[in-house]
């Protein structure tokens, strides 16, 4: 695997850094840590060198590190360089060519990519001092991962500026790592999660979709080189690195956001879409009354999505993927939605409460298409994604391939 220097930055998301590292060494690389005198604020070098396994370095002036292992060799010795936090004055330093600590001499000196995970106030995060930094910092090569949006450290405040979760940052440090990808230059389409259909302004009309499973495979897309738009319903996961995000909580907006995003290569839509709404929204909470009957409760049916997309068109994507999600009849039903659609593949699973499919972390796929019935074993979420991007890899191949 992957030898990776992370260099940790002064801002309260310091101690995110100790759960990146142990995430790391769990996939597999290894790691040596540079703090800044900031960051010794936040978290201790003995606490990072317990979880990374090995020795901090913190000064540049410190003759025995400087003379074993130097600067110059922390930064060449890297397959790649994190820097999380970044904070907004570690990439004013960084933007402008400072050399004056190690953690600065170290990213001057580096010939290796370099990968920062922005972490700050949202003012901050919104200046234009900052911004101008961002830019110079892109310029000169330097990816980014986040920073997201949500609550801050400090009591009331909130917007743009959260680090990235350690799992997003390790997702684009999987990313950045990856010299095969065999999707550069195609664009994918992913949906994702529940839809949220609205019955009073407390009520809705929803399912158990958790989003892992087109999350994943938007993860997978990105780092095989696609360029990924995924359109996501209401999750409580976080966005994947390296993907344009478009949030949306009803079928319509999402219909709306997919045709949007048009044209794209391939379509794969994974979300697991509310077949029905009620026609009219009620402007408040439906009250119940005492010896009322219940409410009676209309429906329609949403657009469908999937069918919508699949329509022979110029704005057709080459290769579109459905999921059918069942809970008896499995691969007969994905034939079924395979023949209604006008799709190519469906991907089957069971979700009966029995499996765990829906919020769980493993899933057990059938790739059904016109060639026939693909059983794949169970395996987790990520592996799924990742084999059914190599399937669509390879079929990109065939279709290449002179005949």
């Amino acid at each position: 695997m992957a030898r990776l220097l992370l260099i940790i930055g002064g801002g309260i998301a310091a101690y995110k850094s100790l759960e990146l590292i142990r995430r790391a060494r769990d996939q597999g690389h290894s790691l040596r840590v540079v703090m800044t005198a900031g960051a010794q604020k936040f978290v201790t070098p003995l606490s990072v060198g317990a979880v990374s396994g090995g020795p901090v370095f913190t000064d540049l002036w410190a003759l025995d590190g400087e003379h074993e292992i130097g600067h110059i060799r922390l930064s060449r010795e890297a397959d790649l360089i994190v820097v999380a936090p970044a904070t907004a004055d570690l990439m004013a330093r960084m933007a402008g060519g400072h050399a004056d600590d190690l953690a600065t001499a170290v990213l001057l000196a580096a010939d290796k990519p370099v990968l920062a995970a922005p972490a700050m106030n949202p003012r901050m995060w919104a200046h234009p001092a900052t911004q101008r930094n961002v830019a110079q910092v892109a310029a000169d090569g330097i990816g980014f991962v986040g920073p997201e949006r949500g609550e801050m450290a400090e009591s009331g405040e909130a917007g743009l500026g959260r680090m990235a979760e350690p799992m997003q940052i390790l997702a684009a440090i999987e990313a950045a790592l990856t010299t095969d990808q065999p999707l550069s230059g195609k664009h994918i389409l992913v949906t994702s999660g529940p839809t949220l259909e609205p019955i009073d302004p407390v009520r809705f009309i929803s399912n158990r979709s958790s989003g892992k499973q087109g999350h994943a495979i938007a993860t997978a897309a990105a780092r095989m080189g696609a360029r990924v738009s995924l359109i996501s319903g209401p999750v409580a996961i976080p966005d994947p690195a390296g993907v344009t995000v478009k949030h949306v909580e009803s079928a319509r907006e999402m219909l709306a956001a997919a045709q949007s995003a048009l044209p794209a290569d391939i379509a794969i839509f994974a979300a697991a879409v509310a077949d029905w709404r009620t026609p009219d929204v009620a402007g408040e909470k439906i009250k119940k009354a005492k010896g009322a009957p219940a409410p009676h409760l209309n429906l329609i049916e949403n657009p469908d999505i999937l069918r919508t997309l699949a329509t022979p068109g110029s704005r057709r994507p080459d290769l579109v993927v459905g999921f059918a999600a069942e809970t008896e009849h499995v691969i007969e039903n994905a034939k079924k939605k395979l023949a209604a659609k006008g799709c190519d593949w469906i991907v089957a699973n069971d979700v009966s409460p029995a499996t765990g499919t829906f919020g769980g972390t493993k899933n057990t796929v059938h790739l059904v298409s016109a060639a026939g019935v693909e059983n794949w074993p169970e395996l987790t979420k990520d592996s799924v994604a990742e084999r059914l991007m190599q399937r669509i890899v390879e079929t990109l191949e065939k279709a290449r391939t002179p005949k």
